[in-house]
């Protein structure tokens, strides 16, 4: 581990001149300088509410048409499976970062590709209402400097961003229009293969990207929206990484080097992305076995429909979800463990290729990491392993939206 020394100037984006797009990582690093230009205390260094801290992956949308569940208001993981909310955010001195449009992998039909759009169309609309309610707290983001601007004003930031192009169907023209609803980050596939390419935790289809999926990211990169090879298999990764004209994002993944499993991304690999001027924002899953077998699988299955359940039976599911975990957690991991794995992809990547993600309200967390109010306690540590000011801008949101102003810059 070489951490930069506590003197070193905020946020010079040097490393990510080896990436070929040097004009819009210029532009980037610019744009990005004053969201790094805090100064320290004197005598002292700054503290995790100084910085601008985002996260790439938050399925709290799941939560937002539940009948009775506010936004706004403080959730108990004990009587409420949501991990994210506004006082919460507020809490952890969390900044914001991409509410999820996930869409369940359906049949390639044209009646799965026409119910998976209504449900994206749906779930974009609701994103929208909901940050809509709280004007004074929270505002949707579009752009790097929107998110600086958000924060300037005391504000929260809100960005779009879709898991799983599967609602697109065979129509990419669809990706323009949910640019123009506002998501700024897209993943290919999810659990399962789909018409742009395999996933990770399936057989391979495709090998790789799908002749349609090759189509996906010259669409991608034309628009200026970042692409999130989370999920997809190595095959796709790596061909997403030799065809993009832009640096990749994995919105929510884990090093292999801490458990092998599909959905986790080897070092080579990562080592590659960094090279590439692109960012692994680090999850919090699969650093064990989802366990999801015994008492714990008719849950599971109920999972994503909580937001048909009435209040009671909200709140039921919740108990018996939380009272499963004291005995039998979602994970066999701890804070310790999580954090050996990020300082090994923080020394395989380096600083400037680095960012966050707990996969909040999708299946993240731990005991020491339950919710969104538990972050200070991942700068705290990494604060004791000697990181600098500059490098927790980088780590905590200033590589997200490097990237970011990169795609964008390279659109325009």
């Amino acid at each position: 581990m070489t951490p930069s020394p506590t003197n070193a100037p905020f946020c010079s984006f040097g490393p990510q001149a080896r990436h070929p797009l040097r004009g819009a990582v210029a532009l980037a690093a610019a744009l990005l300088a004053s969201s790094c230009a805090t100064p320290q205390a004197p005598g002292g260094q700054r503290s995790h509410a100084d910085f601008l801290v985002l996260d790439t992956h938050l399925d709290t949308p799941l939560h937002f048409d539940r009948a009775g569940w506010d936004f706004g208001a403080r959730h108990d993981l004990r009587i409420d499976m949501a991990q994210v909310d506004l006082p919460r955010m507020e809490d952890g001195a969390f900044d914001g970062g991409f509410f999820a449009i996930y869409t369940d992998q359906g049949p390639l039909t044209p009646q799965g590709y026409a119910d998976a759009l209504a449900f994206a169309r749906t779930r974009s609309d609701s994103i929208d209402r909901t940050i809509a309610a709280f004007p004074a707290r929270i505002g949707p983001a579009l752009t790097p400097a929107d998110a600086l601007s958000l924060d300037a004003q005391g504000k929260l930031i809100a960005f779009k961003s879709m898991e799983n192009s599967y609602p697109f169907g065979e129509d990419l023209a669809l990706i323009e229009e949910f640019y123009g609803r506002g998501v700024r980050l897209a993943s290919p596939v999810h659990g399962a293969n789909n018409q742009f390419a395999d996933s990770a935790t399936d057989e391979p289809r495709w090998n790789g990207l799908s002749p349609l999926g090759r189509q996906w990211v010259a669409e991608m990169n034309r628009l200026g929206m970042v692409i999130d090879a989370s999920h997809a298999s190595d095959a796709a990764f790596d061909q997403m990484l030799a065809l993009s004209k832009t640096p990749l994002l994995l919105s929510h993944s884990t090093a292999k080097w801490a458990f092998d499993h599909p959905r986790n991304l080897d070092d080579a690999r990562i080592r590659r992305l960094a090279e590439t001027g692109g960012a692994i924002c680090v999850s919090t899953i699969f650093l064990s076995n989802l366990n999801a077998s015994g008492a714990r699988g008719p849950l599971f299955e109920r999972f994503d429909s909580i937001a048909e359940m009435s209040p009671a039976e909200q709140e039921a599911f919740s108990r018996q979800w939380y009272a499963l975990n004291r005995t039998n957690p979602v994970w066999d991991t701890d804070f310790d463990r999580y954090m050996e794995m990020v300082l090994h992809t923080i020394e395989v990547a380096g600083v400037d290729h680095v960012c966050f993600s707990g996969d909040w309200d999708g299946g993240g967390g731990f005991a020491g990491l339950e919710d969104i109010s538990a972050l200070p306690r991942v700068t705290e540590r990494l604060r004791a392993a000697g990181y600098s000011d500059e490098d927790l801008a980088k780590m905590l949101g200033g590589n997200i939206l490097r990237v970011m102003a990169a795609a964008q810059a390279a659109a325009e």
